[in-house]
């Protein structure tokens, strides 16, 4: 109980007197989540607004695809990553393994069916709201969509800070593409594993702190984005 209390006390510390080393994995790991979000959400919008607005044949498969893919485990994204990134890979020549790259790939690969599934199903409901309007307008389904984005951007945005924080508490593609290596691409998840292993539990705890208060803000801000759109919609 004591070893416990003390490895709180040292993260405690740790945290308040922003260690170098703790202050450089949290930086590294917002950075990493950050540009994989934002990709995913330049891919994944357009992708959903797409299966929301066309109808095609195949349409209800790629919508069940979708919706499957928001599961897909995160060791086996990380182990296709690897294959494609690995020297005998396709993509070896650019040496982008165990970079922080690769990391990005990774965690974008992951948020991208999060982002499209939930864009898809919250632009279909606006586009059953608006399409006979849009249609008499002589909008079609194509410049129907800036229109939908726009018009649901609150609602979007809560999609993109799911894919966030399934970003941020990502472990096990990272590990596998970025290597966990000191001062490149270790990051929050991999060093709370790694600590651990090795018993150094004030620095795991300390990083779980800042991870768990990432996540709460996260939420919290989803909390505020959902009352301003209600808000809006009331008006």
């Amino acid at each position: 109980m004591n070893d416990f209390s003390n490895a709180i006390a040292v993260a405690w510390k740790l945290v308040i007197g922003l260690d170098a080393d703790l202050v450089e994995i949290v930086v590294l790991s917002l950075k990493i989540s950050l540009s994989a979000v934002l990709i995913a959400t330049v891919v994944a919008l357009p992708l959903g607004a797409a299966i929301a607005v066309f109808r095609f044949p195949g349409r209800g498969a790629c919508i069940v695809l979708l919706n499957a893919l928001m599961g897909l485990p995160p060791v086996v994204v990380g182990l296709l990553i690897y294959l494609l990134l690995s020297r005998a890979g396709p993509l070896g020549e650019h040496g982008l393994l165990y970079t922080p790259a690769a990391m990005v790939i990774a965690q974008a690969v992951l948020v991208v069916p999060i982002i499209a599934a939930l864009a898809q199903q919250i632009l279909s409901e606006l586009y059953g709201e608006y399409e006979e309007q849009l249609r008499s307008l002589g909008v079609s389904s194509a410049r129907a969509i800036p229109t939908l984005l726009w018009d649901g951007r609150f609602s979007l945005l809560i999609a993109v800070l799911a894919g966030f924080g399934r970003a941020s508490a990502e472990v096990g593609a990272v590990i596998i593409v970025g290597g966990n290596i000191n001062h490149l691409t270790r990051v929050m998840t991999t060093t709370i594993a790694l600590e651990t292993s090795k018993g150094n539990l004030a620095m795991a705890l300390g990083l779980g702190l800042i991870l768990i208060l990432i996540v709460v803000l996260v939420n919290a801000l989803t909390v505020v984005v959902r009352s301003g759109a209600s808000r809006l919609q009331g008006r």
